[in-house]
């Protein structure tokens, strides 16, 4: 069986079969129940797990200096990359190209235990299967000394792989309408990586992990005082031709890239925050076709020996979300007066570093069932997932001015342990003008009363009373980890409706969101002194059922939790490139 996953290619024209009900499908056939789980190989095939580098072989490997936390550029504190203007502009050279990706994509540590080793990485993944594959187009820069072009991010090497070298001044002119020192941030996905643990549920996996690698990069350019924004309104067609996926020849022996998204990413530097500057959310596909006559470099890897078995609903709902069209979308630069946390909240202790948060987030294992946090910090936590969307565009606070979208996830919590607040299941409504919608697709007998003490512009609401811990643990696939924890909560969509309305590519975005919000919480439990995890494995149908929600109106696509950690002692953690 050929390993090239098929898909969409450059011009090819969607399925007949109208591709929101395809979507829909696959959503409710990949759902978890208490009498059956989604559909997997049933068992580890561990003599194919799949290699999770991928290196393109036949291409030049330029290695990016590996820089101790104490070398420049050197991090700002955790609280000042949410604070605007309190991080100074780093130009765009080696050494800061090489802490964003570091930041965004590199490993972090090694794990041992026994004979075994594996890596974990800035990124998080579902598994740590990571099908996560990151690229920048570099344009001709003085303080760089790199050829333009495209690079794929090899993270084990913590290098640069040239796949083709574009010419200087095309590229200059599709990178005209950014501020000055920008470039291109892309990420691709390896839905083989996921698909041999967790089989057909795998496309929504990949999708989780796509919005990690974009808080991540995210959250490393704010380190750098750098700005980015997606690139969403680009066809999905001209996505593949810039990170070259579109060549299935150099994929001919290899496993298939689906190319997920662009970015942008730009130093702040003289773009006055308060200016009407505005920038495109696409590109010039006429010069990307002719950047496209060039010289490509390199072919895959192969990352399993064998497949055992070809999940084709995968390729069918990745089909079915390619987004055709290619919009003209604008958004204006200028950010928020307001601070992205009220003053009433403490911030996390003084003096920690955002580069120390990034290096030492793990996703927790086991909780202790006892470990609680305070309400104010639990507040604090969910005022970093609200993306203020009264403001401008990027007006929102950082890492939501990365997301040209309205929210559509809202969290239904399960609170455990947070001081001050009665045990029960709460509400944060993401964007308050949903509150009714939201409440008609529910119970409507629930209680919907403002959490005690909890801040005004917080719009978080107490619908039960009661111990949750145990309909938390049944409903995570009996997971004790969202029962043990200080709170663990359910990420609900809006759904059927948003999909109808936008189109079945939207289906992939609601993941990324959700997987954007995770990446948040990940670090703000870091900065709390606790540790968090996502939950992937979690009975659909019952999740909605302990709500009442009516039909698809809502759907949950991401299970998390917060609290103190267990760790394994079994475990070794080495230095992430000691093997450097």
């Amino acid at each position: 069986m050929s390993m090239n996953q098929p898909g969409p290619a450059a011009g090819d024209k969607p399925a007949a079969t109208d591709p929101v009900d395809q979507v829909i499908r696959y959503h409710v056939q990949t759902k978890h129940y208490f009498n059956r789980y989604a559909r997997s190989l049933g068992y580890l095939d561990w003599a194919n797990q799949p290699d999770p580098f991928r290196r393109f072989e036949g291409t030049e490997l330029i290695r990016l200096p590996l820089l101790k936390p104490d070398e420049a550029p050197i991090s700002p504190s955790y609280d000042s990359i949410y604070q605007q203007g309190a991080v100074p502009t780093q130009p765009v050279s080696v050494r800061t190209l090489s802490r964003f990706l570091e930041f965004a994509l590199a490993l972090s540590a090694w794990k041992k235990a026994g004979d075994s080793e594996w890596a974990l990485r800035s990124n998080p993944s579902s598994g740590n299967l990571h099908p996560t594959e990151g690229y920048i187009i570099l344009p001709r820069s003085k303080e760089l000394d790199l050829r333009p072009g495209l690079y794929h991010y090899a993270p084990k090497e913590h290098g640069l792989e040239l796949r083709a070298e574009f010419s200087s001044e095309l590229l200059a002119q599709l990178l005209a309408p950014f501020p000055p020192d920008a470039f291109l941030f892309g990420l691709t996905s390896v839905h083989w990586r996921e698909a041999w643990k967790y089989g057909e549920r795998a496309f929504r996996y990949c999708n989780h992990d796509v919005g990690h690698a974009i808080g991540t990069a995210r959250f490393a350019a704010a380190t750098l005082g750098w700005d980015m924004a997606l690139l969403d309104s680009l066809d999905q067609n001209t996505v593949a031709m810039l990170l070259g996926t579109h060549l299935r020849g150099d994929f001919i022996e290899a496993e298939w890239e689906h190319p997920d998204c662009l970015a942008v990413v730009w130093p702040s530097g003289d773009v006055k925050r308060n200016t009407q500057l505005t920038i495109p959310l696409y590109l010039d596909v006429g010069i990307v076709h002719r950047l496209m006559e060039t010289k490509w470099i390199g072919k895959g890897n192969p990352l399993s020996r064998e497949h055992g078995i070809h999940w084709d609903i995968i390729d069918e709902v990745a089909e079915a979300s390619w987004k055709m069209q290619d919009d003209k979308v604008m958004m204006q630069l200028g950010h928020s007066k307001k601070h992205a946390t009220p003053h009433a909240l403490p911030p996390p202790g003084d003096g920690v570093l955002a580069g120390q948060i990034i290096r030492q987030r793990r996703s927790a294992v086991a909780f202790d069932a006892k470990t609680s946090i305070p309400a104010a910090t639990f507040f604090r936590m969910l005022e970093r997932v609200m993306p203020n969307v009264e403001e401008l565009q990027m007006g929102r606070p950082m890492p939501w001015d990365v997301w040209p979208y309205d929210p559509a996830i809202h969290l239904m919590l399960f609170v455990h342990r947070v001081d001050g607040l009665t045990p029960g299941l709460y509400f944060l409504v993401r964007d308050r003008t949903k509150l009714t919608f939201i409440q008609q697709s529910m119970n409507a007998e629930l209680n919907w009363s403002p959490a005690p003490g909890c801040p005004d512009d917080l719009p978080l609401y107490w619908l039960l009373e009661g111990d949750a811990k145990r309909l938390a643990t049944q409903v995570s696939c009996h997971q004790d980890i969202a029962g043990d924890g200080a709170f663990s909560f359910g990420m609900l969509a809006e759904f059927e409706g948003t999909l109808q309305e936008r189109g079945a590519w939207w289906y992939p975005r609601l993941f990324w969101e959700s997987g954007l919000l995770g990446q948040v919480l990940y670090l703000e439990a870091e900065a709390a002194g606790v540790r968090a995890t996502g939950i992937g494995c979690f009975f659909d149908d019952p999740v909605h059922e302990v709500v009442a929600v009516k039909g698809l109106s809502l759907q949950s696509l991401y299970h998390f939790t917060i609290g103190g950690p267990v760790e394994d002692r079994r475990l070794m953690t080495l230095p992430p490139y000691g093997h450097l």
